[in-house]
């Protein structure tokens, strides 16, 4: 199968194999495997934050997050298209209690002005605003990165208004390969910051948070009581480690591949969309000569999958386990699909 449903779906390398095997493991509730404080040493300097702590997945991290950041019956903004608000089962009311204040945004980016504005006044009849988050890459609006200046301008109405910041970091690393910005000068726009190691980076499982000392002891405590508490970790921290160490930067090989997808797809009859919103490695598309279904449908009997994100659209996401052929086989067979219908 030539899978694009997401770059979630991608197996750990030779390298991330011998180095699960090879492991030194203790128990890391205790703070004694060695292999996960060596991962969470490691992240926490790529990113330029004092301390960082693995979690299992990247849900769970922006969850900590808030639930570390805020206090029941206030109010969290973010964009109304973002992936804590849409795809994390309302965790945020129902753990922290919290009301999430969506707001539209700009290829996924929030205007300064607009957070502002939104910032709750001193008034018994409003939820007071306990956090602001952000997501960079953002994944509906196409993968798209949120250019640092914008970042750098919530920022400061954060700062003036005293809110902490957390990032939606999934796919950070993503944006710095493709912006050519630094991954620090991003996450320096954040109080706290989650990414994953097992999207775009290769690795099997595992997220990272990142934030002050004083932010992540108390992130470590919700940790536990989310059951997130684990024990010889370090077999698949060791994975992470390869994962940051060596998976960087051939991120810019699956942006290469969803361009030269992009530009394909632009140019067939029946395909509705502009090559030009693709930042990183995800392409949707909107098919207009027949539904998504039928083209996802008619695509996995060609043994290539694919994920619905709209009603009318679908996405393709790159992934190191597509290659170049991997991209040209699915071009013709997308253009085979459009002539029949």
């Amino acid at each position: 199968m030539i899978d694009l449903r997401s770059d979630t779906v991608t197996l750990p390398t030779a390298a991330m194999r011998q180095a699960i095997f090879e492991a030194v493991v203790g128990d890391d509730v205790y703070g004694a495997d060695p292999t996960v404080n060596r991962l969470q040493e490691l992240a926490a300097e790529m990113v330029g934050k004092e301390a960082a702590m693995l979690v299992p997945s990247g849900t769970m991290g922006n969850q900590i997050a808030v639930l570390t950041h805020c206090r029941p019956g206030t109010e969290v903004i973010l964009e109304a298209d973002s992936h804590i608000y849409y795809y994390e089962a309302a965790a945020a009311s129902v753990f922290a209690g919290v009301q999430p204040r969506p707001l539209p945004g700009k290829r996924g980016s929030l205007p300064a002005a607009l957070v502002e504005w939104a910032i709750r006044e001193d008034d018994i009849h409003l939820p007071p605003t306990s956090l602001i988050c952000l997501e960079n890459t953002h994944n509906r609006a196409g993968g798209t990165v949120v250019p640092l200046e914008d970042m750098k301008a919530v920022y400061e109405v954060a700062c003036r208004h005293n809110l902490p910041v957390h990032l939606d970091g999934a796919r950070i690393f993503n944006a710095s390969i493709a912006s050519g910005v630094p991954v620090k000068d991003f996450i320096a726009c954040a109080t706290s910051v989650q990414f994953c190691l097992s999207k775009g980076l290769g690795a099997p499982v595992g997220s990272i948070i990142a934030g002050s000392f004083d932010f992540i002891d108390e992130a470590r405590r919700w940790r536990k009581r989310l059951g997130g508490g684990m024990r010889q970790a370090g077999i698949f921290a060791a994975a992470g480690i390869v994962a940051l160490e060596t998976m960087v930067d051939r991120l810019a090989e699956d942006h290469a591949n969803a361009r030269f997808l992009a530009n394909a797809l632009a140019e067939l009859k029946g395909i509705e969309f502009n090559p030009d919103d693709v930042d990183t490695n995800i392409v949707i598309v909107k098919p207009t000569s027949m539904s998504i279904q039928q083209l996802g449908d008619e695509l996995e009997k060609r043994g290539i999958l694919t994920v619905e994100i709209e009603p009318d659209r679908i996405r393709f996401t790159t992934n190191k386990d597509v290659n170049r052929s991997d991209i040209e086989k699915t071009i013709t067979a997308v253009k085979e699909i459009l002539d029949r219908a």
